[in-house]
């Protein structure tokens, strides 16, 4: 009974007298006041869930008469005292969580002793003391979550006696000692995080390559003795996705056997002590994303191997002792959105051909013996001098000008005159291949390309590719160039033209376009109509006078946009995406919201731009399209590092990040150092609290109402959930943004509209979702309660949500 209902008050006493009862779930009721005594009484009792609600006080011994009790979650409410010591009575428990309280005091030792106890939550609240030194040799334990505690002393060495434990979460805690060398073949293992702690020795042989390891977290910690290599070569960890060694006094070499954790995707080895070389098997981790091996002490060259990894979209080898030059190979990965070379001891030029990557938007090759000029075309034009400080034999425009040997006054008078005349000669011969090769293309082109319009349009073809124009480029990425272009008419449309992509790659490519030109929605760019030949596509837009909110947030005019209108523009983006993921048939993922594929009309009306093409161009298969089809660095949801695979809620989490850059007027990366991006940022600076946005508010702004500011916050905090399962959906995005309908300055807002903003009640049935991302925790019936890291966020709903 109960389960996601809305009692209000407390839990009635008189529960106490249904004696029959089995099943009691009142979770998510809102329900508040102590735990009655009388449910002590129902001794046939085998299930009590009353997780995520408000109830307070201590935990009733009576409880410990419930004999017949196998599931008992108290979790996320304001409990407070001690586990009673009649807990011991409750010999069938095979699920405990009482995590995200304010329990206090040490875990009993009986709780090792419950002899049939699988799942044991008690993560974020004030237990101190050591942890019970016989627990998991019951042989039955399957996952252990301690973390956010103030435990001390050392980890069990038995936790693994029955060779099930799957999840083992101690982080944030005050344990030291060595790892116990039994965990090294406790095969069971899939998720390990024992950050934050003092743990000391080494790292137990066999501990990082078990086989059924998807997550490993050691970081902030005292560890030392070498990354060892495995010693079983029967065992691969072809399962690890994530492993976090960072923050250690680890020494030796990074491990040549790195070659068997084929499906690696973050690897942070930062802040230890290694050396000697880069082994050349990185480059056999195809899936990796994030590379961070900086503040070691890594001599030799950057392996030319590293340009094997395309998927890698941050990359920080800075602070080591590298020597040699940047491999040319490096430009090979399409995707790379964050590069770290500094304070090293690199040498020669900056090869010209990392300008080429068009997703490298922060770079750092400061501190090093570069010399030479530095290039200043493709992404070099849009670096800062401080990105290459440090290299006093480095010259260019953004740093000393570069000199050359002097010549005769009259040497130099033919020189130039020979050069003048040269450049003459060549313009005049690309001028001329230029205007044959345009007629050439004209003339074939009307021939072979293919018009399909999506509405009435009053131009051709040739009028179209008339806009492919260098002098027309108004915006390049990684899926093409767009064109700006005026119609005979006098419409004026937007052009992409995608690189690489004809209709030869993929058949079904026409299709989805056409489905795509279906689509209708005010908030939504309109695709008019798509060109295509064997060799290119065209996709025709709508034009948008204002440009993307990216280049109006960070560019000069950005204080132009009030917060009433930023509050707007919010709003119409998020219905757009709700358009796309509910409303559409079939749903369409966006896989690369930003601020920068929201676009802006004349009237500076929100519209999505570049919906469902990382999908479609995916299909086609083309490398240049992967920045596309990974998203935007900055932008990534957490989950993507796990599978590699983007669905709705990784849009989700995109889109609070662009509510963020709209809060701060901050771009993504690049603002905070040290690779920290604005979710993290915006997380440590407010800890969480809505009542301290105004420490992250945009400086621009003025008269920004407290209200609706806090309120902003609050969907973005719910939006970048670290945990997918727990964000908000875009059709529930777009309701908690409606709370405030009508925007309106400080000074137009008078006490009676904050009023009935406030008394705005939205339907519970519509808040199931939300609350079930408040409880910071996947279902306690599964027996995997989610962890909450160091310093993440317990949400509370703001004012104007009544649940």
């Amino acid at each position: 009974m109960g389960y996601y209902n809305d009692f209000q008050g407390g839990i009635p006493y008189e529960f106490g007298n249904l004696l029959n009862l089995n099943h009691l779930d009142l979770s998510s009721c809102g329900l508040e006041g102590p735990i009655p005594e009388s449910l002590g009484s129902l001794k046939l009792l085998d299930t009590l869930f009353l997780q995520t609600n408000s109830l307070s006080s201590a935990i009733p011994r009576q409880l410990g008469n419930l004999t017949a009790l196998i599931n008992l979650d108290l979790s996320n409410n304001a409990l407070t005292g001690e586990i009673p010591q009649e807990f011991s009575n409750l010999k069938g428990l095979a699920l405990l969580n009482l995590f995200m309280n304010k329990l206090h005091g040490s875990i009993p030792d009986f709780i090792a002793e419950l002899p049939n106890l699988e799942t044991l939550g008690l993560w974020m609240n004030n237990f101190t003391g050591t942890i019970p030194k016989k627990l998991g040799q019951n042989g039955k334990l399957e996952s252990l979550d301690l973390s956010t505690n103030r435990l001390t002393g050392l980890i069990p060495s038995g936790l693994c006696t029955g060779m099930k434990l799957r999840i083992l979460i101690l982080l944030n805690n005050f344990l030291f000692g060595p790892i116990p060398e039994s965990l090294g073949s406790c095969l069971s293992l899939s998720r390990v995080r024992m950050g934050q702690n003092y743990l000391n020795g080494s790292i137990p042989d066999g501990f990082l390559y078990l086989p059924e390891l998807t997550l490993m977290e050691l970081q902030n910690n005292y560890l030392t003795g070498n990354f060892s290599e495995n010693g079983d070569s029967n065992r691969k960890p072809e399962k690890l996705g994530q492993l976090n060694l960072s923050n250690n006094c680890i020494s030796g070499c990074p491990p040549v056997s790195l070659s068997n954790f084929s499906a690696l995707q973050i690897l942070l080895l930062g802040d230890n002590r290694f050396s000697c070389d880069i082994p050349s098997e990185i480059g056999e981790l195809k899936h990796i994303l994030k590379l961070d091996l900086s503040k070691n002490q890594i001599s030799g060259e950057i392996p030319i191997e590293i340009g094997n990894c395309f998927s890698l979209t941050y990359l920080d080898l800075s602070q080591n002792q590298l020597s040699g030059q940047i491999p040319a190979e490096i430009s090979g990965i399409r995707i790379l959105n964050y590069l770290n070379l500094s304070r090293n001891h690199l040498s020669l030029n900056i090869p010209r051909s990392i300008g080429s990557m068009k997703s490298l938007t922060v770079a750092d090759f400061s501190f090093n013996n570069f010399s030479g000029r530095l290039p200043e075309s493709g992404q070099f034009a849009y670096f800062n001098a401080t990105s290459f400080a440090g290299n006093p034999l480095l010259c260019g425009s953004l740093l000393n000008p570069c000199e050359f040997p002097s010549i005769s006054q009259d040497s130099s008078k033919d020189f130039k005159m020979v050069f003048i005349l040269g450049l003459l000669v060549c313009s005049l011969v690309f001028g001329i291949a230029g205007i044959l090769k345009a007629r050439s293309l004209r003339r074939s082109n009307s021939l072979s390309w293919k018009l399909t319009a999506f509405q009435k349009i009053d131009y051709s073809t040739e009028n179209i590719l008339e806009c492919l124009k260098d002098c027309n480029v108004i915006g390049r990425g990684g899926a093409g160039i767009v064109y700006h272009g005026v119609m005979p008419s006098g419409e004026e449309i937007a052009v992409k033209r995608l690189l690489g992509f004809g209709n030869h790659h993929d058949h079904g490519f026409t299709a989805e376009i056409q489905t795509l030109g279906q689509i209708k929605h005010r908030n939504i760019v309109r695709l008019l109509a798509f060109c295509s030949n064997s060799e290119s596509n065209l996709l025709v837009y709508e034009y948008m006078k204002n440009g993307s909110l990216g280049e109006f947030l960070h560019g000069k005019r950005g204080s132009f946009l009030k917060w009433e209108l930023r509050y707007k523009i919010a709003g119409e983006a998020a219905k757009g995406l709700c358009y796309l993921h509910h409303d559409c048939s079939p749903l369409i993922v966006h896989r690369d919201v930003k601020s920068n594929n929201i676009l802006l009309d004349g009237e500076y009306e929100a519209h999505v731009a570049d919906f469902g093409l990382a999908k479609f161009l995916q299909d086609t298969g083309g490398s240049e399209c992967m920045s596309v089809i990974a998203g935007s660095y900055g932008y990534i949801a957490p989950e993507y590092a796990y599978t590699l695979k983007v669905d709705e809620k990784s849009d989700v989490y995109s889109f609070g990040v662009v509510l963020l850059e709209l809060i701060t007027g901050h771009r993504p990366v690049g603002d905070f150092g040290d690779g920290v991006d604005i979710v993290q940022w915006a997380k440590r600076t407010t800890g969480g609290d809505r009542r301290k946005v105004t420490l992250i508010l945009d400086s621009r702004l003025n008269q920004v109402p407290l209200e609706e500011s806090m309120h902003l916050f609050f969907i973005a905090m719910l939006c970048v959930q670290e945990n997918s399962i727990e964000r908000p959906t875009m059709r529930e995005v777009v309701q908690m943004l409606s709370e405030f309908p009508n925007p309106k300055p400080p000074s137009q807002t008078s006490p009676s509209d904050l009023g009935e903003i406030k008394n705005h009640i939205i339907l519970y049935t519509h808040l199931q979702p939300i609350t079930r991302i408040l409880q910071q925790t996947s279902s306690s019936k599964t027996g995997e309660p989610k962890n909450q890291d160091p310093g993440k966020i317990q949400l509370q709903p703001p004012p104007n949500l009544l649940i």
